[in-house]
């Protein structure tokens, strides 16, 4: 299913500031609330199809990319950069959105206050860089690389606690991970919801933490990650492998990972988009008289024809010898430059056949049969 542009779903343009987007996600997170709307399948959709364009356009670096690459330089079509979220991760991770009360208690909302449960721990983002050459750029290819990353303790099984179940619930927020006030104004009553200051947040206290983590629930180590680069990507893209970042503290969420691409320059080909550029260097009597050149490609070797009083600098076109679109919009094509090459030197019997073209009348309204003739021998010597 086609997903809808993210600037569509919060109303906003996309020259949008960063107050603009944050300020048209509270508006549709009120309209669409789930407990604004009990049991409505369609708004908790809407809901969740407002949080996921708010974390792209909310970050600089993620809305730079989906401006440049639309949904397939933010992730793989499963919503959250790839991440399946649920409710509770939402009004996790986007709870400052409402001035750090997170949803529950703002405007009523069915009169009570939605239980935000105990804080989750979400891993650092990481950036690697990947070299491709335009081979591998034509076709797509998946790459293995080797990662030095925080992953989970598995002699605690990422919980941080020593046998993995050394844990009790904070007697302060009762588990919950944040405490509620009250205070009487002149406006009347104000709820205020924060975390819970005894355990951070977490709604639990270890009571025996791994000897192995220190009770972080993470340590260093190396994974082999295998990713699936798509063709036609180009220099500086990146690519977003969803959970393959550092593992999250006590069995939090996972970053991401960012794939930089750098691309190997071509002995033979420029490239210029989707299109290739490739230089063809003719002699005088091959420009004149006409030839058949072979030439590179990315992956194999073309035949062009150079008809006979050619221009210098006049460019051939090769449909669809380029590389494809990243989005899947065709391919491009191979630019041909034809240039003339003129030798730095000649010898005394190259001078005498030069000199007598120069001479030659008959050439200014176009070779004859004889200035033919003429030419082969000048392509004979040149060559």
């Amino acid at each position: 299913m086609t997903k809808r542009d993210f600037y569509e779903i919060l109303g906003v343009s996309k020259t949008a500031t960063a107050d603009e987007i944050k300020k048209a996600y509270r508006q549709k997170a009120i309209q669409f609330h789930p407990d604004k709307n009990p049991g409505n399948k369609e708004a908790e959709e809407k809901f969740k199809e407002a949080a996921e364009a708010y974390e792209i356009l909310s970050s600089p670096e993620k809305r730079q990319r989906y401006d440049q690459y639309g949904h397939k330089g933010v992730g793989n079509n499963q919503g959250f950069g790839g991440h399946d979220m649920s409710m509770d991760d939402i009004f996790s991770m986007f709870g400052d959105v409402f001035g750090g009360g997170g949803f529950g208690g703002f405007g009523g909302f069915g009169g009570g206050s939605r239980s935000r449960g105990p804080r989750q721990h979400r891993g650092s983002d990481l950036r690697v860089k990947v070299t491709l050459n335009l081979v591998e750029v034509l076709n797509g290819v998946e790459k293995k690389i080797k990662v030095k990353k925080y992953v989970p303790c598995t002699h605690c099984s990422g919980t941080g606690a020593q046998g993995g179940s050394s844990y009790s619930n904070c007697s302060t927020c009762k588990g919950s991970g944040h405490v509620t006030r009250i205070q009487n104004t002149l406006l009347g009553q104000m709820q205020t919801t924060s975390a819970c200051p005894s355990c951070n947040g977490e709604g639990q206290i270890i009571t025996n933490k791994c000897v192995h983590c220190q009770g972080e629930g993470v340590v260093r180590d190396e994974e082999v990650i295998s990713i699936r680069v798509p063709a036609g990507v180009g220099e500086g893209m990146q690519l977003n492998v969803a959970g393959k970042g550092n593992a999250g503290r006590r069995s939090g969420i996972n970053g991401d990972l960012f794939v930089v691409i750098h691309e190997d320059e071509h002995p033979d080909l420029i490239r210029d988009g989707n299109n290739l550029i490739y230089d063809l260097y003719v002699t005088f009597p091959e420009i004149t008289l006409g030839a058949t050149k072979e030439i590179p490609t990315v992956d194999s070797k073309v035949k062009v024809k150079i008809e006979p009083g050619t221009q210098p600098e006049k460019i051939l076109r090769l449909r669809g010898k380029g590389l494809p679109d990243v989005n899947g919009y065709g391919k491009g094509d191979l630019l041909v430059r034809v240039h003339v090459w003129i030798p730095k030197k000649v010898n005394s019997e190259e001078r005498k056949l030069l000199e007598k073209l120069q001479a030659s009348t008959n050439f200014i309204d176009g070779p004859d049969q004889s200035d033919r003739n003429f030419f082969e021998k000048v392509r004979d010597i040149f060559d």
